[in-house]
């Protein structure tokens, strides 16, 4: 059994066909999806997929590139939609200085506010982090100061200083299809020397599909091929790349029904 643990269902490009790619992953066993929330006002299209499927779950959260459209978003307003029970995470949120789609002291301030719901629901905080890793480790520790709260670097691409920093406050990493590139081979050293509790598996759907299928849209069937990189990365088997990655999931997403 596998799981995805970021995936983007209410794109587009999945409205049509998204009954199709439910069954694929599921032929796939992946066992568990959570879809990933970019916008607050969007929550009850990402809530209405969630709740269409059971094995399918969200978060509640404005990604750093809406975080000045969505500037005025509260604590209230992510705590009473995490309260439904489709709703396992916070965010995505966190900082992108690659496209700087929202100045950056809007951005550090949703942040904040994401990683103060997360502390207070329990619930992972799923962080992006995109060229910030500097401000990004910081800002983790400077809030860690305050009180512990469950999180996961998604998507890494960070250094492995980043990657250090994370795991000591208690932090996951989660990798994509970028682990199976080429040119990734800095990235793979990360996954190899990570802890083994720590490590996690996604798509990033529709972004980011595994070599084998680069330059198609990803869908999370094929974050079995992430895992079988990373597994070969560890020097372990697929099955056991499997089985930890799953273990936890379920520990950081400890709401999701096993």
């Amino acid at each position: 059994m596998l799981v995805d643990s970021h995936a983007h269902l209410d794109f587009p490009e999945f409205a049509s066909e998204l009954d199709q790619v439910i069954e694929r992953a599921r032929a796939a066993d992946v066992a568990r999806i959570v879809t990933i929330s970019t916008r607050v006002r969007r929550f009850p299209d990402l809530r209405a997929i969630a709740e269409r499927y059971d094995d399918v779950f969200c978060s509640i959260g404005t990604h750093p590139h809406n975080a000045a459209e969505e500037s005025t978003v509260t604590a209230d307003d992510l705590l009473a939609p995490a309260r439904h029970a489709k709703v396992v995470a916070i965010g995505e949120a966190g900082l992108d200085y690659h496209y700087d789609h929202s100045p950056r002291d809007a951005q550090e301030r949703s942040f904040h506010l994401h990683i103060g719901v997360a502390r207070q629901t329990r619930l992972p905080l799923v962080i992006h982090a995109r060229e910030a890793a500097d401000d990004v480790a910081r800002i983790l520790e400077e809030e860690s100061g305050k009180g512990a709260f469950p999180f996961v670097l998604h998507c890494f691409t960070g250094g492995p200083e980043l990657a250090r920093r994370a795991i000591a406050l208690g932090g996951y990493i989660s990798f994509t299809g970028i682990l199976t590139f080429k040119t990734s081979e800095a990235l793979r050293a990360i996954a190899a020397s990570l802890p083994a509790d720590r490590i996690l598996v996604e798509t990033d759907a529709p972004y980011l599909a595994p070599g084998k299928w680069r330059g198609k849209r990803n869908e999370p069937a094929y974050v079995v091929e992430t895992a079988r990189v990373l597994a070969e990365t560890r020097a372990v088997t697929p099955a056991a790349i499997a089985a930890k990655t799953t273990e936890n999931f379920f520990r950081l997403f400890s709401k999701v029904p096993r």
